[in-house]
């Protein structure tokens, strides 16, 4: 079930943040992106098991966010790009900062609410400064990474339009490795053991893996698709 599930959401997750781009263009994709960044840190609290590996869920919101900023940088251009990432950077603080004052009220008595939301908010600082701080780093890297690969085959072809899927490869793998070993040993050094986040940093990257190379074919729909602004 739980390998039917994210094999459903990449297919949603990338069907709706096309679907953002086609209704709404640029101002779309800015808010894929702080919808995104809020409910991937929220699911990244769970683990799962899935193609007989342990893993932590978020991955496939996580990735779309990489696939906002390539569409960006296609599309818009560097500077739009950057502005995700800035969104995003901001979005993430912000729920940090709102999620943990949830926690500082005195509940009612009738109240049945806040249990549940110390037991996932209470415990999770760590978590999401990790999560804000690496994906500050991973997609300002991202950006970078495109635009270089970008200028790299530019300049080897003579045609700006060609390669785009190794300009998006490219960038992601290399990104999305480094997110995930900077996010796994940031936000669970000490809560498991060497082998279970060796684990995590495999099958997470492996799913960023397929999510990179099933993200091609949207990016090049995307460039097609004439957006709603």
């Amino acid at each position: 079930m739980n390998e039917l599930l994210l094999l459903a959401s990449l297919v949603v997750t990338f069907a709706l943040t096309l679907l953002f781009y086609g209704l709404f263009g640029k101002a779309g994709l800015y808010c894929w992106t702080v919808l995104a960044t809020v409910a991937a840190n929220i699911e990244v609290l769970i683990v799962i098991v899935a193609f007989g590996m342990e893993q932590t869920l978020g991955n496939v919101l996580f990735a779309s966010t990489f696939l906002v900023t390539d569409i960006l940088s296609e599309v818009y251009g560097k500077e739009a790009s950057k502005k995700a990432v800035n969104i995003g950077i901001l979005t993430s603080l912000s729920f940090i900062v709102i999620s943990q004052s949830w926690l500082l009220y005195t509940p009612a008595a009738t109240d049945f609410a806040m249990p549940h939301m110390q037991a996932i908010f209470s415990n999770t600082p760590r978590l999401m400064l990790t999560s804000f701080l690496v994906y500050a780093v991973c997609q300002r890297f991202d950006v970078w990474a495109y635009h270089k690969w970008w200028a790299f085959t530019t300049k080897k072809c003579g045609d700006s339009k060609r390669f785009l899927w190794l300009r998006n490869n490219g960038s992601t793998l290399v990104s999305q490795l480094l997110n995930t070993l900077l996010f796994t040993f940031g936000a669970f050094a000490g809560m498991y053991d060497l082998s279970t986040l060796l684990s995590i940093v495999w099958s997470s990257y492996v799913i960023f893996i397929v999510t990179s190379l099933a993200d091609t074919p949207v990016i090049y729909l995307a460039r097609k698709i004439k957006p709603g602004d």
